[in-house]
C-alpha cells in the first residue's frame, strides 16, 4: 500500500466537500435516477440544451471529468480515491455508450478520456478485490433501470 500524503487527503476532502454542494448534489442525485440514455438522440430529445436537466448532466459530468483528471496526474493516489468513489464509475457507465458518438461529433477523441481511463483503472482494482463486482453492479443497475421504467 503506498504512503498517502497529507495533501492527498486534504484533496480528497476537498473535492468531498464541493460534493456538497446543494446544486450538484441535487444534480448528481437526478443523474444517477434518471440519467438512462440509450442514444445521443434521445438524450437530446429527452433533455435539450437548456433544460434544467441537461444542467444537471454537465455539472455531473464536468464535475467528475475534473475529479478524474486530478486522479489521473497521481494528485490523489488510486487506491485512496477508489476505496470511497464508487459514483464516477456509476456516471461511467451510464455514459459511456453515448461517448463515442460526443466524440466523433465533436472530432475529439479524448473527450471524457479521463473518466473512462479513471473507471478503467477502478474496475481493475475492484475486480482483484472482489471478482465479479463489475457485472454484479451492472447487473443490479439494469434490473433498478426496468423497475423504474415499470413504475
Amino acid at each position: 500500500m503506498a504512503q498517502i500524503t497529507y495533501d492527498e487527503v486534504n484533496l480528497m476532502l476537498r473535492l468531498y466537500d464541493m460534493r456538497r454542494e446543494p446544486r450538484l448534489r441535487q444534480a448528481r442525485a437526478w443523474f444517477v435516477e434518471n440519467f438512462h440514455p440509450q442514444s445521443p438522440e434521445e438524450m437530446m430529445k429527452s433533455y435539450p440544451q437548456g433544460s434544467e436537466e441537461n444542467t444537471y448532466i454537465r455539472m455531473v459530468i464536468s464535475y467528475w471529468d475534473m475529479v478524474a483528471s486530478i486522479v489521473n496526474r497521481g494528485l490523489i493516489n488510486d487506491e485512496l480515491f477508489f476505496d470511497s468513489n464508487g459514483e464516477i464509475w456509476v456516471v461511467w457507465d451510464r455514459m459511456r455508450s453515448i461517448v463515442p458518438t460526443w466524440r466523433a461529433a465533436f472530432k475529439n477523441p479524448l473527450l471524457f478520456h479521463n473518466i473512462e481511463e479513471t473507471c478503467k483503472r477502478l474496475e481493475t482494482w475492484r475486480e482483484k478485490r472482489a471478482p465479479g463486482s463489475t457485472a454484479a453492479m451492472r447487473q443490479m443497475m439494469a434490473q433498478s433501470k426496468s423497475g423504474a421504467k415499470n413504475a
